[in-house]
């Protein structure tokens, strides 16, 4: 499987650069298809990191690549740190998580809870620098 890299640039607002920092998570091929893991960022603020197969209707990959997704691995539902253990899938080609406890579905490319658009989680930046995938974590 081929990843895509997603943007290795540093996010940005309205205002020009948000300030935060590139947590280093792992080697991608450590990232088993499908699944994924939690990081720990600064300030004890954890994320869930996904490596997802591209789907047919991703226009910026080809099928049988890979995508490297994270969001706020709270579940906003549980409060539990569960979202990194949750079951992948697509809803009408979205990539998405549904928590391993309640079962709410959350865009992996937003965070937005797909059953609850009130209810959201954050959303990070990812890149991979020489194999190696980073999260962004903005300050404060």
């Amino acid at each position: 499987m081929t990843v895509i890299r997603q943007p290795s640039t540093t996010p940005n607002s309205a205002d020009g650069v948000v300030p935060g920092e590139w947590v280093r998570a792992c080697v991608v091929t450590d990232l088993a298809i499908g699944r994924g893991v939690g990081v720990l960022g600064p300030d004890f603020v954890q994320a869930a990191l996904f490596r997802i197969p591209a789907t047919e209707t991703d226009r910026e990959a080809l099928v049988g690549r890979t995508r490297l997704y994270a969001i706020g691995n709270i579940d906003p539902f549980a409060h539990a740190a569960v979202l990194s253990r949750g079951l992948t899938g697509d809803r009408d080609g979205e990539p998405t998580v549904a928590s391993p406890l309640g079962k709410q579905v959350f865009s992996l490319r937003t965070g937005v809870c797909l059953d609850d658009d009130t209810v959201s989680v954050p959303g990070y930046a990812v890149r991979v620098v020489d194999q190696v995938v980073e999260v962004y974590f903005p300050h404060g």
